[in-house]
């Protein structure tokens, strides 16, 4: 059986995705010494606070037939079965080793291409008239992510 989603679902997806990827450098920042790394997560988490705005603001001007269901779902489980795969598939909690910035961007660079590759799948399911478009925009935004986060490992290994 084949199932489209639609804009409005991915983007609520990535919105929580957003969320997690907040509290992810929220957490991290907590556990750094140096000030200025902690500055660095605290400037990534708003990175994430601000995709998660912007994706809301992508979201609410939707067309109608972008937010339309695909399928009868008066118990709300595509909403649940969304909300799920964004909660476990990137960003999800999973033992990371915190004890150095190198780990810590290391595992923030894992999560941002576990994202793109998420999101690359989910393309192929949200046919354009349901705003398939919308897609790529979520995936610019978490690649210039990628770019940030290796630069920054870099200049920490010079």
């Amino acid at each position: 059986m084949s199932y489209d989603f639609n804009a409005n679902e991915i983007l609520k997806m990535a919105e929580q995705i957003e969320r997690n990827g907040y509290k992810f450098y929220k957490s991290a920042a907590e556990n750094v010494a140096k000030s200025q790394e902690k500055e660095f997560l605290l400037k990534l988490a708003e990175m994430e606070q601000h995709h998660e705005k912007l994706f809301a603001s992508i979201r609410s001007e939707l067309s109608q037939q972008e937010r339309e269901a695909t399928v009868f779902d008066p118990e709300n489980e595509v909403g649940l079965y969304i909300r799920a795969l964004a909660d476990t598939r990137v960003f999800f909690e999973k033992k990371i080793d915190i004890s150095s910035m190198e780990e810590i961007l290391k595992a923030a660079i894992v999560a941002e291409k576990d994202s793109i590759i998420f999101y690359l799948g989910l393309k192929n399911a949200v046919p354009e008239r349901l705003g398939g478009e919308k897609i790529d925009i979520i995936i610019e935004e978490e690649m210039s992510h990628i770019t940030l986060l290796s630069n920054e490992l870099l200049a920490l290994k010079k």
